[in-house]
């Protein structure tokens, strides 16, 4: 039997009508006939997701094959049931409700045969206003790492994996996690890898943000979602290198993932799931070293973490709160030092550290500055850097309204 050069794994429950764009972007694939395979798994849908996959089979004998499960609960079991079908050398997973640009497979096999890749991240688009950073789409690379990439900001698994790499390590999602399964996943994978690479010019996976915000992890609660940031930063401290790669991956969860949590949605849970969230939180800060890469954090995520970390959702209100309603708080000036004059600075009763609050230390007159005075990039920056490809930031420094808007963002570091 002819080995296909890729199977694609696609989950299917519930996403009508937005399936049928999906097949549709599959049956419309470049690949010639017998190089695709599409391993689809109906994990028990409801809304006649399952009779379209048996209809395109039929139409398209040779190219899908289809599995109706039981439903399970989240996207793993049926991803870990397609993926153990797979024949082909590589795996792609995509989405029932996200499609592929029509040469969008060939490009990436080419692209890892010529490069020898393990993993291949394609450029990606989001649709109906979904935000996908575009950091790591500036241009193809043969090789990118975490410690010299936007990487660690792209871990989901929408992205070509080498099949031997997979069965070689027994890389399969943890079906215990409702959300957030497949990043755990992507990172084991990609610190596994002997080359990661990026397709960046053919707009490949195209990721949509449902109407009616029926996506997975929309979805999801936010305990759920501190879970899978757990199982992500578990696999980070088992196999990430000490030092630059290590850190990256820390800095992305607790500049974006945890902070993200402890915002205005916070505010609408009762009373012992903020305590539950803050408990969780706390085991998250100890366990993984978040406070070891509190200098690449805003001050606003330091100060969200300390406070659920301390298990004072009464004093991570006030926070929130504040916030929302001021934004930047006001500079204080203490000598050399600029502090965040947040509410909870230097208040007795919850006894944070300055420290935490630094914005920044004015150098002593006089002295030689340090060889590298760069700081590392914060959540801003990251962010700035993660939106906009560089491309379009090198052009737009050269526009004065702009240049004022990325100064604002990140310190004029574009």
């Amino acid at each position: 039997m002819t080995v296909p050069d890729v199977t694609v794994v696609v989950a299917v429950y519930n996403t009508m009508p937005y399936l049928t764009a999906c097949l549709d972007s599959l049956v419309g694939q470049s690949l010639a006939p017998g190089r695709l395979e599409v391993v689809a798994v109906d994990d028990g849908s409801t809304d006649g997701g399952g009779e379209l996959l048996d209809e395109y089979a039929a139409r398209h004998p040779g190219l899908f094959r289809v599995v109706h499960q039981s439903n399970s609960g989240g996207p793993a079991g049926p991803t870990n049931r397609g993926l153990e079908l797979a024949r082909g050398r590589y795996a792609l997973f995509l989405g029932a409700d996200d499609w592929l640009g029509p040469e969008a497979l060939e490009r990436l096999v080419t692209a890892a045969d010529a490069w020898g890749s393990d993993v291949v991240v394609p450029k990606q688009v989001g649709v109906n206003g979904r935000l996908v950073p575009q950091g790591i789409f500036h241009a193809n690379a043969e090789s990118v790492g975490f410690a010299d990439s936007a990487l660690a900001w792209a871990l989901a698994d929408t992205k070509l994996f080498r099949l031997d790499l997979v069965r070689r390590h027994g890389l399969r999602r943890d079906e215990t996690l409702k959300v957030f399964s497949d990043q755990p996943f992507t990172l084991e994978a990609c610190l596994r890898a002997g080359k990661v690479s990026v397709l960046a010019d053919y707009d490949c996976y195209f990721l949509v943000l449902r109407e009616d915000r029926g996506n997975v992890t929309e979805r999801a609660g936010v305990l759920d979602r501190l879970r899978g940031i757990a199982a992500l930063q578990q696999v980070a401290a088992e196999l990430a290198a000490p030092g630059e790669e290590l850190d990256a991956l820390r800095a992305r969860s607790f500049a974006w993932d945890v902070p993200r949590l402890l915002q205005d949605g916070f505010l609408l849970l009762d009373d012992a799931t903020q305590r539950r969230v803050c408990a969780e939180t706390a085991r998250l800060v100890e366990r993984f070293g978040a406070r070891e890469v509190y200098h690449r954090l805003p001050v606003s995520a330091r100060v969200r973490l300390e406070l659920a970390a301390a298990v004072r959702p009464e004093a991570l209100r006030d926070q929130i709160r504040y916030e929302a309603a001021h934004g930047e708080p006001p500079e204080v000036v203490d000598g050399r030092r600029h502090y965040a004059g947040f509410p909870a600075f230097r208040d007795r009763g919850l006894g944070l550290p300055d420290g935490l609050f630094l914005l920044r230390e004015e150098p002593v007159a006089g002295a030689v500055p340090p060889l590298d005075p760069v700081p590392p990039l914060n959540l801003a920056q990251h962010l700035w850097r993660g939106a906009v490809p560089a491309q379009v930031r090198r052009g737009l420094r050269r526009h004065p309204a702009w240049r004022r808007l990325a100064n604002s963002v990140n310190g004029g570091r574009g």
